[in-house]
């Protein structure tokens, strides 16, 4: 859900979560179902992000993002992340069976300041949602402060079979 939040935005899930409780409130059977939320959200979201809605609820699918390298450089006042990433997804059957699919979504990448005591990810510097086809990618942005991690869905919003490998330590080139 916090995926679908993500990527349609909260008043959407909220409009269909709304929606769904108006039509069944107070009702008599035959009750709504988990196929009738799906059709909810299905109605709020934009047809170039449908296929979430299948990711999330129609179908078992897994993501392996993992970052390869996290360098950067000093240009001036800036710092130059040069973060390269690989991501596969693949849908499982039931028995658990993974076959690769294509790539052609929507995924976060992040660099992050050092974090406060305690925390996982610093505040962020750069925090981005590109489109991602194809599997090895490298991205090169520029931060305003020294950088300590980056990542790819570095909040771990998809169902990741590897998520510790999302993010990694920036070194200095």
């Amino acid at each position: 859900m916090y995926y679908l939040k993500e990527m349609i935005g909260e008043d959407q899930v909220n409009r269909a979560l709304a929606a769904l409780l108006e039509q069944y409130a107070y009702e008599e059977p035959p009750y709504p179902t988990s196929l009738s939320a799906v059709r909810a959200f299905r109605e709020v979201t934009p047809d170039s992000l449908q296929y979430v809605i299948d990711d999330l609820f129609e179908t078992i699918t897994l993501f392996s993002n993992r970052v390869v390298d996290a360098v950067y450089e000093q240009d001036g006042d800036e710092y130059v992340v040069t973060l390269t990433t690989i991501s596969e997804k693949f849908r499982a059957d039931s028995l658990g069976v993974q076959t690769p699919v294509p790539l052609n979504d929507y995924i976060d990448i992040g660099i992050f300041a050092r974090p406060a005591n305690g925390l996982r990810l610093g505040e962020p510097l750069h925090y981005e949602r590109v489109h991602v086809t194809e599997s090895e990618n490298t991205f090169v942005r520029r931060v305003s402060s020294q950088p300590r991690d980056a990542g790819i869905d570095p909040y771990n919003y998809l169902i990741d079979r590897q998520p510790e490998t999302n993010v990694r330590r920036v070194t200095h080139r």
